[in-house]
């Protein structure tokens, strides 16, 4: 395994949903809680940046840079671990800033980044451009691509695999939201690893199925090269679902409204607008489809990002 720095609320716990089981009337359900593994209101990024950190620390670098949407999750945790461990923070985010800032866009502020913005077409140059003026100004910058998802963050999500393995029950399917790929990367590769034969079903946040699944695959062959596994990952094994990505990234429909409002008042769960509620009201779509086998054991993997619930431009659709 990768140098690592333990820093998340591990094990996560597995929750039982009764009460949304009998109101939608499908499989067993319950929930990994992957939004409390501790690190300035958690989230599956945590995870990710255990193994990120350790790299950064052992290429003695002293400036993380990262990028993501104003509301992005991976950039509130990501500067929480910098301050944590000592890391200066840049971040470079696009979208239209929140004026006062709200949501995750606040944290950012209080956790102390330094903040760049761009538009979503000129994230990778301007990423280029943060990192070389670090560079130049005397820095040792350490880039985290976005989402965390490289072989290195990935390991984050092998590790939550070998963890979900001695945790009861064992689920038929895991479910869950797919954007950047690396959790479902890293799924694959520790499922693989621990001998796990439960479906992993990532539902799309954004990106057409074809593209998510060769962007996974080849993410996964990589993350196993890592470890010194010669092993591929064809993209039909990878499961992809892009039925629910409604109006666009970030963009929150009635799917995601009616998800996040069922999972709050059945079982006082909190999703994000972006991605468990996206995810969520794939899920409940699936269930009410018939995908599902009312025996099957289906678990939702709970990425985080409860803070974005509190960004205005959610809050008016909410209440």
């Amino acid at each position: 395994m990768k140098p690592r720095i333990e820093f998340a609320h591990l094990p996560t716990k597995i929750e039982a949903l009764p009460r949304l089981s009998a109101a939608l009337q499908g499989p067993r359900l319950y929930v990994k809680r992957d939004d409390q593994t501790g690190l300035a209101f958690g989230g599956n990024k945590t995870r990710k940046l255990e193994y990120l950190l350790a790299e950064a620390r052992n290429q003695e670098a002293d400036l993380l840079i990262t990028a993501g949407a104003v509301q992005s999750n991976h950039c509130r945790q990501t500067v929480a671990a910098a301050s944590r461990f000592g890391f200066d923070c840049i971040l470079v985010l696009f979208g239209e800033p929140p004026d006062p800032p709200d949501g995750n866009h606040l944290l950012h502020y209080l956790l102390g980044a330094d903040i760049v913005f761009t538009e979503r077409e000129n994230v990778k140059d301007k990423l280029e451009e943060v990192f070389q003026k670090g560079q130049t100004d005397g820095r040792k910058p350490y880039l985290i691509p976005y989402g965390g998802s490289n072989p290195t963050g990935a390991m984050g999500y092998v590790n939550a695999m070998l963890e979900l393995a001695q945790q009861d029950p064992t689920p038929d399917w895991i479910i869950f939201p797919s954007s950047s790929g690396g959790t479902q990367a890293g799924m694959m590769v520790g499922g693989r690893i621990s001998g796990y034969t439960c479906k992993i079903l990532g539902i799309s946040v954004d990106e057409p199925a074809s593209a998510l699944k060769a962007n996974v695959a080849k993410l996964a062959a990589d993350t196993a090269a890592s470890l010194g596994k010669d092993w591929k990952f064809t993209e039909d094994e990878v499961l992809v679902n892009d039925d629910y990505t409604g109006g666009g990234y970030a963009v929150m429909g009635e799917p995601e409204i009616e998800a996040i409002r069922l999972f709050a008042q059945k079982e006082a769960l909190l999703l994000d607008p972006v991605y468990t509620g996206r995810a969520a009201a794939g899920l409940i779509g699936l269930i009410r489809k018939g995908f599902f086998d009312t025996s099957d054991t289906v678990l939702f993997w709970h990425t985080g990002g409860g803070p974005a619930l509190f960004a205005n431009k959610y809050q008016e659709k909410l209440v």
